[in-house]
């Protein structure tokens, strides 16, 4: 039986998640993931990042979904709002996390699919998004229907310090209005 449901997150309900969150973020640095941190996160700096994810949230230039199994965030991912007036059509996918010890049970396709219902209903048809190249998440975001445009080189370290290039991604949803 499937137990795991999804939850948009907001600055009401933030509080209850955040713990959750550390441990997620934390999970996935330790396990390689490229998302912004090097191998020395600890959790106070996650704590602040948390900070900032609070602060756009309330801000309303955030989106935040989380799956929950049992009372546990397995996995999130954040949707980054243009907030420019000439691209209120577009939006960044961003900080897809699973726990590493629940990977590749389609958890991330889960979230994908419902941040792009949430960004159909903010009216944002364009999404876009950054990924390690040659990192298995290339094919999950290719199978999802997204197009790889190209790679810019030594774009990002991964937590290791090592540089690698980085692969830029879309899929539109809708056409501009």
């Amino acid at each position: 039986m499937n137990t795991e449901h999804v939850i948009q997150v907001t600055t009401a309900t933030f509080a209850q998640y955040r713990e959750d969150l550390i441990v997620l973020l934390l999970d996935a640095v330790k396990h390689g993931a490229s998302v912004g941190f090097m191998n020395d996160l600890d959790r106070p700096q996650a704590n602040r990042y948390f900070d900032e994810v609070h602060a756009q949230l309330d801000q309303g230039s955030l989106l935040l979904w989380v799956l929950i199994e049992e009372q546990r965030v397995l996995a999130s991912v954040q949707l980054a709002l243009c907030q420019k007036t000439n691209g209120l059509n577009r939006a960044e996918v961003q900080k897809l996390l699973v726990l590493n010890e629940v990977r590749r049970r389609g958890l991330g396709q889960v979230l994908i699919h419902a941040l792009e219902q949430g960004a159909r209903a903010q009216k944002r048809g364009l999404l876009h998004l950054d990924t390690e190249a040659g990192s298995p998440a290339e094919n999950f975001y290719s199978a999802l229907g997204y197009t790889r445009v190209g790679e810019l080189p030594n774009y990002c370290q991964s937590p290791n310090g090592h540089y690698s290039p980085t692969a830029i991604y879309y899929k539109t949803l809708s056409e501009p209005q």
